[in-house]
């Protein structure tokens, strides 16, 4: 067993799987991956009850990519999921434990996106298919063949689909399947209607159930800020000039991360260090050795390597990179906030990754706050609050030690007492920023939420304020058009493409019968055919985009 692919290199899988899978920094199987991959290489049937965030995307992609023939140009492999956002989230993740595949090649296939190209993709022998039920079935009735080569399926969150109305949808793709294919189900719950699909199309399956127990300590202050994957650094710049912190860990996901931020930490004066999987035991006792007694402040750790690792000096955590699932961030922010002290944990979100979010809270039970960068001010305030607290243990006896050493420079250079404290003050900060006007310049390109379309930071004249935006007239109707509106804005992280999405995907209308969709900072509102409205309506009810409940309503105007 290699030391880079961890208990992964147990299960024999593909090498370049192997080798993907340690580029990624996962380095140990979760409880889902552990039970349900030898089950899914040796070709069973199965059945796995597991939350969304326990890692079970990777448990059913890495067997299967390890069973795919790149030789063959044909699909041979179809992933099943309810939504656009959680199939386009699977096709990435199987795209990344590709990488090192050389002519495999994964297409997403849903709703809200043109045919042709998805089709065309299938036909071209994609060997990964990862669809929405509504949208495959569009392309079954163009060509009902084009399933007849898939022998893996796997139906992920399955008890999502039938609360979405895609029960006729998957009999048809059953149908349209062979009959000798293998079968995964992986659902949260198992309700008498999953248990009757599992009775007519599953084969003699392995049932794996893997039970969720995560408490987070209540003494941690939990806090997360939205921005994009780029800017994280920047980000985590900005938040050390404010927080208050005796000694910090700081996660991300691969061992190269924790050099490059360990290294940018290094160039702006803090004591930092990186912690991972390649760093000999003896180098990593030092480390440690050197938190605990305040020669380095910062540890920037993978999970593996931070394991065992206790300092009571730890007041912060920082989640630079998402967690995989809710149990490693309990267990990452479970380093701070020990017997009884408190602790702060920092969570930064990328806009895909606020689905993990949700998940964090809704398994922890916890609220985890939204923050924003701190402004100008606050970091000048930091700086100078800083300054001060270096300097005030000095005053008391340095004019009795230095009075007349000030006395001579000021005469040799002919300078008043306040101009040579100025200049001692500037080579004392090393030319760091102490005026707004500085701080401004050197302000890191993270716009306060960001990802959710919140473009406060920009000047009022660039736009209407929000009342005006709120309360401007929507557009006049075009005939046989109704009006709707639901509640989710651009606050939300709405995107007009996201709820055509959603509205072609569930409710299965062509793209033309959609009108204009109007996207506001609180609300939305979006032009539907007035024939048919209500049942449209219906069945659009538990329909959710971006982790929430769409809820349409007509629109009453007053």
């Amino acid at each position: 067993m290699t030391q880079e692919t961890g208990g992964f290199a147990a299960f024999n899988l593909n090498p370049n799987i192997l080798a993907a899978v340690a580029a990624t920094g996962y380095e140990e199987p979760s409880a889902i991956q552990q039970q349900s991959i030898p089950i899914i290489m040796a070709g069973q049937d199965m059945i796995g009850q597991a939350q969304t965030g326990t890692g079970k995307t990777a448990a059913f992609a890495l067997p299967i990519l390890h069973r795919i023939d790149p030789a063959k140009r044909e699909p041979q492999a179809l992933i099943l999921a309810p939504t656009r956002e959680l199939a386009l989230q699977v096709a990435t993740a199987f795209e990344t434990y590709a990488k090192q595949m050389p002519g495999v090649t994964v297409v997403a296939v849903y709703g809200g996106a043109p045919m042709g190209p998805q089709l065309k993709a299938i036909r071209n022998g994609a060997q990964i298919v990862v669809a929405t039920p509504g949208r495959l079935c569009d392309h079954l009735r163009r060509d009902e063949k084009v399933l007849a080569t898939v022998n893996h399926l796997v139906l992920d969150e399955a008890d999502e689909m039938l609360k979405l109305g895609f029960m006729d949808d998957l009999e048809v793709i059953f149908k349209a399947l062979p009959a000798t294919r293998q079968t995964v189900l992986f659902s949260a719950t198992l309700p008498q209607s999953i248990r009757a699909i599992a009775e007519r199309h599953l084969r003699d399956p392995q049932h794996v159930k893997i039970q969720t127990k995560t408490q987070t300590v209540t003494a941690i202050e939990q806090a997360h800020l939205l921005v994009h994957a780029d800017q994280k650094t920047s980000a985590v710049l900005s938040l050390l000039e404010v927080e208050d912190f005796d000694a910090l860990i700081m996660f991300v996901r691969t061992k190269q991360a924790t050099l490059d931020l360990a290294s940018a930490l290094e160039a702006k004066g803090y004591k930092a260090a990186a912690l991972n999987g390649d760093i000999a035991q003896n180098q990593r006792e030092r480390v440690i050795d050197s938190l605990k007694d305040g020669r380095l402040d910062i540890v920037v750790a993978t999970d593996v390597a931070a394991r065992g690792l206790d300092v009571p000096r730890i007041t912060h955590v920082f989640n630079v990179d998402m967690p995989y699932d809710p149990e490693s961030y309990v267990h990452r922010i479970g380093r701070t906030g020990r017997a009884g002290r408190e602790g702060r944990a920092l969570l930064l979100v990328t806009p895909r990754e606020r689905r993990m979010l949700q998940v964090i809270e809704r398994v922890t039970g916890q609220k985890v706050a939204e923050v924003r960068l701190p402004d100008s001010q606050a970091v000048l305030d930091a700086r100078i609050k800083k300054l001060t607290n270096s300097l005030a243990p000095l005053v008391a006896d340095a004019e009795a030690s230095h009075g007349d050493l000030l006395d001579r420079l000021t005469a040799d250079i002919g300078c008043t007492p306040r101009a040579l404290a100025a200049a001692l003050l500037r080579k004392a900060t090393n030319g760091q920023a102490l005026t707004l006007a500085a701080i401004e310049k050197e302000r890191p390109l993270v716009p306060n939420s960001a990802p959710r379309g919140d473009r406060a930071d920009r000047p009022s004249g660039d736009r209407p304020d929000r009342g005006d935006r709120e309360r401007r007239a929507p557009m006049p109707l075009a005939e046989g058009r109704a009006r709707c509106r639901t509640a989710l804005g651009a606050r939300d992280g709405i995107a007009a493409k996201n709820l055509l999405g959603a509205i072609l995907n569930e409710g299965g209308l062509a793209r033309e019968a959609i009108g204009r969709i109007q996207v506001r900072d609180s609300f939305s509102l979006v032009e539907l055919p007035e024939d048919g409205l209500e049942r449209l309506l219906a069945k659009l009810k538990d329909t959710r985009v971006a982790g929430k409940q769409l809820k349409l309503r007509r629109y009453r105007e007053d």
